[in-house]
């Protein structure tokens, strides 16, 4: 694997992945950002992050517009031979996770779905062209549990449960289609675990002795099931060790 594409490297779990990146030296690490993202850089195999060269892809893969870009980078850059999508939203500092229906507004309902998956469409719509026959191309976008429609016994949280849910249905499909274009193709989404991350910041004073793990935890996990991923986990969602979760 050569090439690492980082899509929406401005999270705090992203930023870990392309630290854990350079320190392993995998290859070749492709980072795009969306427009809240910090600079990225491009990692040599052999060389060390200082004197790395740099590259990226300035764009806000929630708009349509990114697709073309996005293509214009991998024209002049190359295509990656693994993708991991970390864009994605829970709150802000006006909108919280939603405790009832009342609480739930079509305005809030559509930045989540923008962030959680239309970013994530827009980037595998930039891809597509590029994937031909032989490819091997390993796709992971991060997703999480509580997208669960079988797993949901608490309820609340309606614009991230569904927008994840919605997400998680993508790669299901994304899946079938890749896999009868180059069957060689693994595709899945991963869920990694409660992060300390300002994701969860608001969130944590209930979680289990253990169950908070650092970014760099869950970059070591996440880069471990990309490595790993095996034709039975195409088209499913992961927990952070690997195992298959139900949608």
């Amino acid at each position: 694997m050569r090439t690492l594409w980082v899509a929406g490297c401005g999270s705090e779990i992203a930023k870990a992945l392309i630290e854990h990146c350079q320190s392993q030296n995998h290859g070749q690490a492709q980072h795009q950002t969306d427009q809240t993202a910090q600079s990225i850089r491009v990692i040599s195999s052999g060389r060390g992050p200082d004197s790395a060269a740099s590259a990226h892809c300035q764009t806000d893969t929630r708009e349509p517009h990114s697709v073309a870009e996005l293509q214009a980078f991998i024209r002049r850059e190359g295509t990656p031979d693994a993708v991991i999508v970390c864009n994605g939203i829970l709150h802000d500092q006006h909108h919280g996770p939603e405790k009832s229906l009342r609480d739930l507004s079509a305005d809030w309902l559509q930045h989540s779905l923008q962030s959680n998956v239309i970013s994530h469409i827009h980037t595998a719509q930039a891809l597509a062209p590029f994937i031909k026959r032989d490819s091997q191309l390993r796709w992971l976008s991060l997703s999480a549990m509580v997208g669960s429609i079988s797993d949901n016994q608490l309820g609340g949280w309606y614009s991230y449960r569904m927008s994840k849910a919605a997400l998680n249905m993508f790669i299901k499909n994304l899946s079938i289609e890749w896999q009868r274009k180059a069957p060689h193709c693994l595709v899945a989404a991963v869920h990694p675990g409660t992060t300390n991350t300002g994701l969860s910041a608001p969130f944590q004073q209930n979680i289990a002795a253990g169950k908070l793990y650092t970014p760099q935890q869950t970059a070591q996990r996440i880069s471990d099931v990309l490595l790993n991923l095996q034709p039975e986990q195409h088209g499913h969602l992961l927990h952070w060790d690997g195992r298959v979760l139900p949608y």
